[in-house]
C-alpha cells in the first residue's frame, strides 16, 4: 500500500502543477484506482462549479465500480425494478420552504459526473489514510432501529458544524443501514452531508453516500473503493449543499432514501419528494447484508483520529434539548419493510444511542406528534465550549 501511495502522490502533485495553466485540467481521483489505468483517459470533459469544484464527466461504463474485481461481470442497473410504496402524503409532506440542494452537473447522455478538485490534491493523501485507517474514535447521538428492515427514508436537517481543520476529523448528519453479523463484523450504507476538511479542503456542508466494507472495516465514501455504481449524469457526490440551516433561523432539508431493489437485490438510493434515483451498491459487494439489514441509524456522528479526544460539533452545534429550528433534526423517518413498503419503524425496537451525553444528546419523537412525523433531534458543541 505504501508503495502506491508514493506513486498517487507523484501523480497528484504532476496534476497540480498542470492545474496552475488553467481550468481544462483532468486529474486522479479520491478513489482508488483498481483498474491501473489513469481516470483521465476516459474523461468526456470538464466542468468546473460552485466554490472552484472541478467534476470530469467520464463514460457510465467506465466508472471506478467497474474496476472493483467483484464487478467484472456486473451487468449496469439503469433503473430500479421498483420503488417501495409510499404512506400517507401527511408524513411525507414537505414545508412551503424549499430543500437545500444538491449539487446539480451537467454532463452529456452517458456520461457521470466525478469530482476532482486539483486545488486540493495535498489532502488527498490524508483521505486515503482516512479510508485504511483502523484507529478511529467515533461518538454518535441519534435514533437507532434494532430488527429486519429493507432500507430507509428520511429528512435531514443541512448544518455545518465546526471541524477544526487540523483534525482530520469528520461530523455527519446522516442516515444509515447495516447488516451486523456480530461485533466488528458489519455491512453498512449511508447517506447524508459532511463536514470533513481534511478530505474536500474545506467547511462545507457536502453531500455523501458511504459504504462501509465489513471484511476490511473501511469506509468508502462516493466512489471510493470502486463500490458505488453511479446512473445520474447530473447528481455531483461530494459537492456542496445549499442553502445551510440557521440556527434559530430558516431551516433547510434534504429528502432522501436507501433501498434494497426486490428483483436485483442492489441497495438503491435516491433523493426528493419524487425518488429521484441516482446509484445504486451491487448486491455483490455485501458480505452480510445482501437480502436484508438488522439495524438503522438516524442522526449525527462524529469519526477522526481526535473525535472523542477534541471532539467537532455535531448537528448545529446545540443540544437535542433546544428542538425545533435550533437542534438538528432527522425527520419523517419512515423504514421499508418486507412487503417494499414504508412504514414507520416500531417503537418497541427502537432507543436512543447516545456516546458521550457530556458533549452530544439525542431526543426522539414518535407517531403523529407532528407533521415532523418520527424524528430525532441530536446534536451539541463537542469541544466548542
Amino acid at each position: 500500500m505504501k508503495e502506491n501511495t508514493y506513486v498517487s502522490v507523484t501523480i497528484l502533485l504532476a496534476c497540480l502543477i498542470l492545474a496552475l495553466g488553467g481550468k481544462e485540467v483532468n486529474c486522479i481521483r479520491r478513489d482508488e484506482n483498481t483498474s491501473g489505468v489513469p481516470l483521465n483517459q476516459k474523461v468526456n470533459n470538464t466542468i468546473v462549479v460552485d466554490r472552484g469544484d472541478v467534476y470530469d464527466c467520464i463514460d457510465v461504463n467506465l466508472q471506478p465500480a467497474f474496476s472493483h474485481p467483484l464487478l467484472k461481470h456486473h451487468k449496469i442497473q439503469m433503473e430500479p425494478s421498483s420503488f417501495p410504496q409510499s404512506v400517507s402524503t401527511k408524513s411525507l409532506s414537505i414545508h412551503a420552504r424549499p430543500p437545500a440542494q444538491l449539487s446539480l452537473i451537467e454532463c452529456p447522455t452517458g456520461m457521470i459526473p466525478i469530482l476532482c478538485n486539483n486545488r486540493r490534491v495535498h489532502k488527498l493523501v490524508q483521505a486515503i489514510d482516512k479510508v485504511i485507517s483502523k484507529n478511529e474514535q467515533q461518538e454518535v447521538a441519534g435514533f437507532e432501529y434494532l430488527d429486519v428492515l429493507y432500507g430507509t427514508r428520511a429528512k435531514i436537517n443541512i448544518y455545518e458544524p465546526k471541524v477544526k481543520n487540523n483534525s482530520k476529523d469528520l461530523s455527519a448528519s446522516w442516515i444509515q443501514i447495516k447488516g451486523i453479523q456480530k461485533v466488528g463484523l458489519a455491512d453498512g450504507i449511508g447517506v447524508g452531508s459532511w463536514v470533513y476538511p481534511s478530505y474536500s479542503g474545506d467547511s462545507l456542508a457536502r453531500f455523501h453516500v458511504a459504504w462501509v466494507d465489513g471484511l476490511k472495516n473501511r469506509i468508502c465514501p462516493d466512489h471510493d473503493c470502486g463500490a458505488f455504481v453511479q446512473v445520474s449524469s447530473s447528481v455531483g457526490l461530494g459537492g456542496r449543499l445549499k442553502p445551510v440551516s440557521i440556527y434559530g433561523g430558516p431551516q433547510y432539508v434534504i429528502d432522501v432514501a436507501i433501498f434494497k431493489d426486490p428483483v436485483t437485490k442492489n441497495w438503491w438510493v435516491s433523493y426528493g419528494e419524487k425518488n429521484i434515483h441516482f446509484g445504486y451498491w451491487p448486491k455483490e459487494i455485501f458480505h452480510f447484508m445482501k437480502d436484508q439489514c438488522n439495524y438503522a441509524l438516524w442522526g449525527g456522528y462524529v469519526q477522526g483520529p481526535t473525535a472523542s479526544s477534541d471532539s467537532p460539533q455535531m448537528g448545529s452545534g446545540h443540544f437535542a434539548s433546544e428542538e425545533r429550528g435550533k437542534a438538528a433534526v432527522v425527520r419523517n423517518i419512515l423504514i421499508v419493510d418486507n412487503e417494499n413498503k414504508y412504514a414507520n419503524p416500531d417503537a418497541r425496537k427502537a432507543r436512543l444511542d447516545i456516546t458521550s451525553s457530556s458533549k452530544y444528546t439525542a431526543k426522539a419523537y414518535g407517531y403523529g406528534y407532528n407533521d415532523y412525523g418520527v424524528h430525532t433531534y441530536y446534536g451539541g458543541p463537542g469541544a466548542f465550549v
